[in-house]
């Protein structure tokens, strides 16, 4: 079982891995170590109980699956630990979520259900990659879109931008930190548009203001 079980364990901290660097790519809490480790001690808790049934099973009675029952149970607290609540917004739910199918993809790749775990794997992908795209159209259609901008590196330049949008009624859903250097830094705000509202009032004060670039709405 020797070289089956460093397979297994490196097939989860791939896939672990793989799914977390999604989250680390739009700076969420729980990234790619992260991930990466959660599945693989996942892994390990099922190949160690797996080891400890077929070598004491004949002495006491063992349930192979209660350890890996107490993963499922007991990764809550990571979870919990990404999810963050701001003002009127709760962000952290998705990666807390990711978090969680990452220890169940674990669990089945350390129990050796290869292809339950391999299937788990691109679902997971597939749902944080793609249905975010489609997820964005319908906000789009709902008045909520994303606003990227260039602001200057200095203290306080992300509360003028705010400070701005609250001025014109906008509702801040998100905002997400993008590539940074000494000079700017790339800031997503995701918001909501009131049914009434003065786009080009809005972008005539944004660019007054200096240090702020808008780059494109979408």
């Amino acid at each position: 079982m020797g070289w089956e079980t460093v397979i297994r364990l490196l097939l989860a901290m791939f896939m672990g891995g793989f799914i977390g660097l999604e989250r680390e790519l739009i700076n969420r809490p729980a990234g790619f170590r992260t991930h990466t480790l959660v599945c693989m001690g996942s892994a390990l808790v099922m190949t160690t109980s797996e080891y400890l049934f077929q070598n004491y099973s004949q002495f006491v009675n063992l349930d192979p699956a209660r350890l890996g029952a107490q993963v499922v149970s007991g990764i809550g607290f990571l979870g919990a630990g990404s999810i963050m609540n701001d003002g009127h917004r709760v962000r952290g739910l998705t990666t807390a979520a990711s978090l969680w199918v990452v220890a169940c993809i674990g669990i089945a790749v350390g129990a050796g259900f290869y292809t339950g775990a391999i299937a788990a794997f691109v679902m997971c992908y597939v749902t944080l990659i793609s249905l975010k795209r489609f997820e964005r159209v319908i906000e789009k259609k709902r008045g909520n879109i994303q606003i990227v901008t260039c602001l200057k590196n200095t203290p306080g330049a992300i509360n003028k931008m705010t400070n701005i949008l609250g001025q014109f009624k906008v509702h801040i859903r998100d905002i997400e930190l993008g590539e940074m250097d000494e000079d700017n830094i790339e800031v997503v705000f995701s918001v909501s548009l009131p049914p009434v509202l003065d786009k080009n009032a809005l972008m005539a004060e944004l660019e007054r203001e200096e240090g702020i670039e808008i780059e494109r709405w979408e």
